[in-house]
């Protein structure tokens, strides 16, 4: 039995390492993309544009038709379209592979209260599913762990390197807090009712929440003669240095969540789900309160709500100037995050102008992050964090990249379903 069970494991992991493609070196040579379709990311547009970097920085971005002299390798992108690298929020990949092997599964530690978990040192660079990622053109991510009351930090990484350590970008940004719910409904396997109904014990669980924030912000304030690193972890938050992301759906919940966070001094906030977000709109821009929303794909939680309403509801917050942006926890969330710049394409079908949504997935999540300093837009100055399109990246049938680079790296397209794709499409081939 040890030792089927050895060399199920040794294959599991020759398995894992054969497809992986290597790092790209260090950028060397610059490069110039030249006759594409520039989306900036930042809502502008510039027909035969000309992009350049060096030293993995942009240098110039401008039209194609301004007298300068191009820098090292010139690419011809004339009828092509050229984006800023994609960035996916609230994210769990790296950190598991294949759910139903425990081993690889890093997402949720044990205990409610983990707000020093850091779940960077948990991500795992070399995994299969963070290089699928890069042919669609998702070039960054915010590693987020799950599980619990409080979760633990987050960082964001570039999605193509040999390690942790090498593919932070920004380590610990932020804390995430899952908000229960004020709602209950019974367990219909058991012959529960299922129905939804108040939940009795809501009040008790966010009182919990405020004492343990008061606790840590007491010890914070005083001698810490033992040191207690749940407590430690917090105190970026009530200087505002450390956002707090709330894990949150519902109107009420939304609008507990953060009174109570400005009552305990907590003022860095933004709200992931918020399902019903756009019914305290008001409350979020009074607070500045940014939403990272769910993916569009899936129904209304309440009977009330519209059948389209998951499809509108990131343009009914922009437009009452709510900052928005696209994030990927749910059902097969893993797998699905490379959809995510058709998410994106989903709420400009449902109304949202294309150019915005793309800010959804790239600027918008870049200041969130507070990453927008020196990426999430193909601004000079900022990382050459970039990929070329055949067509409009916000569709599938567009979304072809011929060419991507990270930092300014050229970064490989290759994953082991594109090498399974083209050992297999060969198999029928008549003679």
């Amino acid at each position: 039995m040890k030792k089927i069970i050895y060399s199920m494991l040794f294959f599991f992991l020759v398995g894992n390492s054969i497809a992986q493609q290597t790092p790209a070196d260090k950028q060397t040579t610059a490069f110039s993309i030249e006759g594409a379709t520039a989306h900036l990311g930042n809502g502008q547009v510039i027909e035969n544009s000309l992009i350049m970097f060096s030293e993995g920085k942009l240098t110039f971005v401008g039209s194609a038709m301004v007298k300068i002299a191009r820098q090292g390798t010139v690419i011809n992108a004339k009828g092509k379209h050229v984006y800023p690298g994609f960035i996916a929020a609230n994210a769990t990949l790296g950190l598991v592979e294949i759910d139903a092997v425990k081993a690889s599964d890093d997402e949720d530690e044990i205990g409610a209260m983990n707000p020093h978990i850091r779940s960077l040192i948990a991500y795992n660079a070399e995994s299969k599913l963070v290089e699928s990622m890069r042919p669609n053109g998702v070039l960054m991510a915010q590693i987020t762990p799950r599980g619990g009351t409080i979760s633990g930090t987050s960082s964001i990484v570039q999605l193509d390197a040999w390690n942790w350590e090498d593919a932070a970008i920004k380590t610990d940004d932020g804390i995430h807090m899952d908000w229960p719910s004020s709602f209950t409904s019974g367990r219909w396997w058991l012959g529960e009712d299922p129905a939804l109904k108040p939940d009795t014990k809501y009040p008790g669980k966010i009182e919990e929440i405020k004492s343990y924030f008061m606790n840590a912000k007491n010890y914070l304030a005083g001698n810490k003669n033992k040191t207690h690193l749940p407590y430690q972890a917090t105190a970026d938050l009530f200087d505002g240095s450390k956002k707090l992301f709330i894990h949150v759906n519902g109107q009420k919940e939304i609008t507990d969540a953060i009174t109570i966070a400005k009552e305990l001094g907590i003022n860095n906030l933004a709200i992931v789900h918020g399902e019903h977000a756009d019914k305290v709109a008001d409350l979020l821009v009074k607070n500045n309160v940014a939403v990272i929303l769910e993916r569009p794909h899936r129904n209304p939680n309440s009977e009330d709500d519209s059948y389209d309403s998951t499809y509108t509801i990131a343009k009914t917050l922009i437009d009452k100037g709510v900052l928005v942006s696209l994030g990927m926890e749910g059902q097969m969330e893993r797998m699905n995050t490379r959809n995510l710049p058709f998410y994106a394409g989903t709420f400009a079908a449902f109304g949202l102008d294309k150019e915005v949504a793309l800010q959804l997935i790239t600027l918008n999540t870049a200041k969130i992050l507070g990453i927008d300093s020196f990426t999430g837009s193909l601004e000079v100055g900022k990382d050459a964090t970039l990929f070329i399109s055949e067509g409009d990246a916000l569709e599938m049938r567009g979304n072809i990249l011929t060419d991507a680079f990270i930092q300014g790296r050229k970064i490989s397209l290759e994953t082991h379903q594109t090498e399974l794709w083209k050992r297999y499409s060969n198999k029928y081939k008549t003679k």
